[in-house]
């Protein structure tokens, strides 16, 4: 998908847009029926003023490059806001800390609740809680396993993320005509199910093509552990055609590695999209070579869809009444063809 599209989407749920029409199918070659005047309203009815909420809002203190764009991005949106006003508590150094801190916010009655949580399935019960006390809650990544622990549940798509590795991959080694491809894979936090699924959606495409992972490796999301683990799996395959590693921010550590070991035979996909990837695609010079997206947009977008939760509105470009359920942000590929495009995404 194209960098235009992407902003296309952003600005859709950014309620920025012409206003759809319902069309209708017939037969016997009769007109179709007039579209009928949408319940959401006419475009920019999102964006005009509405009573004022509080939304409360909780992530995971910002040791990554990706975690501080979230907390960043959700803030700046709640000011942009003049109806909005921003209630972020401390989210503590684990699950019980981010549970207990998030209980006293409940007791505090914000219209709406934004949470990353540390682990989704932990915090499954705040949100049970929250939303059995009225109030609304927003799970943005991390996902709550239970339908019933939010109103609304924002996250990118990581299944998808594997997939657009994967496709990229394939498509790279058949073009070069590599018959049996070494790859490797440097994973994130392995407990977390974000990095399951997107091991999975890898492993999935791979096979798919007749391909396989030759060796895999789990980081933490950290420059250093990126660099311990691709320096372990670069000695275990003294050569290699692809290798794909799951966050830019571990990246750093990754290409040091391969810099050390003074290795580039092969060519390597990043992911999540930070800044300083795309700018190292776009300066080549290192194995890197494309990286497939996981946009800490979402926080905006979370907190203009709590807004209007809150304010009982729903998307003007949407015939439904209320804002949907879920949203699951597409994992697009960037390469030095593209990469101007998504510049402004990257955290």
């Amino acid at each position: 998908m194209a960098g235009h599209s992407r902003r296309s989407v952003i600005a859709g749920v950014a309620v920025a847009g012409a206003t759809a029409l319902v069309a209708g199918c017939s037969g016997g070659g009769e007109d179709p029926p007039a579209a009928q005047p949408l319940a959401g309203g006419g475009p920019g009815q999102n964006t005009a003023p509405g009573r004022r909420v509080v939304i409360g809002f909780s992530a995971p203190a910002a040791d990554h490059g990706w975690l501080a764009a979230i907390t960043n991005n959700a803030r700046r949106q709640a000011r942009a806001l003049p109806d909005v006003e921003f209630k972020m508590v401390a989210s503590g150094a684990n699950a019980g800390a981010q549970r207990a801190a998030l209980s006293t916010l409940i007791a505090e009655r914000p219209d709406v609740i934004v949470v990353l949580p540390h682990d989704g399935k932990e915090l499954n019960a705040f949100g049970v809680e929250a939303m059995r006390a009225g109030v609304p809650v927003v799970n943005l990544d991390r996902a709550f396993p239970d339908p019933a622990a939010f109103r609304l549940q924002i996250k990118g798509d990581n299944y998808g993320m594997g997939v657009a590795a994967a496709r990229h991959i394939i498509s790279r080694l058949r073009t070069r005509k590599v018959e049996q491809p070494v790859i490797a894979e440097i994973a994130g936090l392995d407990f977390l199910e974000l990095t399951q699924e997107r091991s999975r959606g890898f492993r999935d495409t791979l096979a798919a093509a007749g391909m396989s992972v030759a060796n895999r490796r789990a980081a933490a999301f950290t420059a250093d552990s990126g660099q311990r683990e691709a320096a372990h799996l670069l000695q275990a395959l003294p050569h290699l055609h692809a290798v794909w590693n799951h966050d830019d921010d571990q990246g750093v550590g990754v290409l040091a590695a391969v810099e050390a070991a003074k290795r580039g035979e092969f060519f390597m996909v990043g992911g999540a999209g930070s800044r300083q990837a795309m700018q190292t695609i776009q300066a080549g010079g290192t194995v890197l070579e494309a990286t497939v997206t996981y946009s800490p947009s979402m926080a905006s977008s979370a907190i203009l869809l709590a807004r209007l939760i809150a304010q009982d509105r729903g998307l003007a470009d949407l015939a439904e009444f209320e804002v949907p359920r879920q949203l699951v942000l597409a994992a697009e590929t960037v390469t030095r063809d593209n990469a101007d495009d998504y510049l402004h995404f990257g955290f």
